[in-house]
């Protein structure tokens, strides 16, 4: 029975999607009670104290079955005056913040902070920091708590939330997406800048928090769809009317730039003209050669071993008599010439 009890109460629940700053996540909370529709303020309590939030998701609006988490009820509709504390006590936290890093830097604390926030009673200030490691600030916490007599909380934060506390102009000339519009952050990586064909300067790719842009996220896709089919930058393409080179692929004007002919000519055209015109019969040179020679291949298996060519027949050589020897008269060999000679000497 009181399983069932437990049910019967979620049933009945009524999530409200509500923000406390403007782009943050969106955290619900249980409506019953109330008839809520999008602009309306309402007071909620929270773990830095009690707040007023907008309503940006109506009842109506949500699947109560998708919203697992336990949902904390709404305290009451934010009069005048709630809103009114809550401009002040915002006023007055960044009004402090010059003295709190006063405090940090006397402390001697490798910590930047960024923003302050108070509870709507007053009772807890909550303070957002970076650091490029891990800070010991409970004396810091200890001092404030005195000098503002309230709870204070030291929140660490990374680079992309300080950008979206603090707001700014970014380099389009707008004001920052994760400040305006954007509740969370993508994962954004240098290959994203690649595929747009964007210079790879980190200044250039760089944001307001250091990181990269979260823009090059927006059409990532889109590009990646229109180049998907394509041949690269650089690629070697076999056509109908003979090899070519892709020298350029102009994402925006969805056009592609190839160098093809002979004499060698670049030509721009429309990729709907080039898929139209090459869409079946395009293909790598690399993926050509390696077709062609399984091809080959294939045909000499099938055709089997190629006979021996025929030689040509041999032309008889003639036989070329040799001359007679002519016999020399033999030279007549003198006798006892020595014997004389060695006689008469005597």
């Amino acid at each position: 029975m009181e399983s069932r009890g437990i049910d019967m109460a979620e049933q009945q629940r009524v999530p409200v999607g509500i923000r406390f700053q403007e782009a943050s996540k969106v955290y619900y909370f249980d409506a019953r009670g109330f008839a809520l529709d999008v602009g309306n303020y309402v007071v909620v309590d929270t773990s830095h104290g009690q707040e007023v939030g907008r309503v940006v998701v109506a009842p109506d609006q949500v699947i109560a079955s998708e919203i697992k988490e336990t949902l904390k009820p709404i305290l009451r509709l934010a009069e005048p005056e709630d809103l009114e504390r809550a401009a002040e006590l915002k006023k007055r936290a960044r009004e402090q913040l010059a003295s709190v890093r006063l405090q940090v830097e006397e402390q001697g604390l490798d910590m930047r902070v960024v923003t302050g926030a108070y509870s709507l009673d007053g009772s807890q200030l909550t303070y957002y920091f970076t650091a490029e490691e891990r800070v010991d600030f409970r004396s810091l916490a200890r001092t404030l708590s005195s000098q503002f007599d309230a709870r204070v909380q030291l929140l660490q934060i990374g680079d992309r939330d300080r950008a979206k506390l603090v707001d700014g102009i970014g380099r389009c000339g707008e004001r920052l997406c994760c400040s305006s519009w954007l509740a969370s952050f993508p994962t954004v990586s240098i290959k994203m800048a690649k595929e747009q064909d964007l210079p790879l300067n980190p200044s250039k790719l760089s944001g307001a928090c250091g990181r990269l842009l979260c823009c090059l996220t927006y059409e990532y896709e889109q590009y990646r769809g229109i180049k998907g089919g394509l041949p690269k930058v650089g690629a070697k393409i076999s056509t109908p009317t003979g090899e070519a080179k892709v020298l350029k692929i102009n994402v925006p004007k969805e056009t592609i730039t190839l160098a093809m002919g002979d004499p060698v000519q670049q030509v721009e055209m429309p990729l709907t003209q080039f898929r139209l015109m090459y869409g079946t019969a395009l293909r790598p040179k690399e993926l050509t050669e390696t077709l062609e020679k399984k091809l080959f291949e294939k045909e000499a298996v099938e055709r089997g071993p190629l006979p021996p060519p025929e030689r040509p027949p041999e032309t008889p050589i003639e036989e070329v008599a040799k001359p007679e020897a002519v016999e020399r008269p033999r030279r007549r060999r003198r006798r006892g010439g020595r014997r004389r000679r060695r006689d008469g000497g005597a």
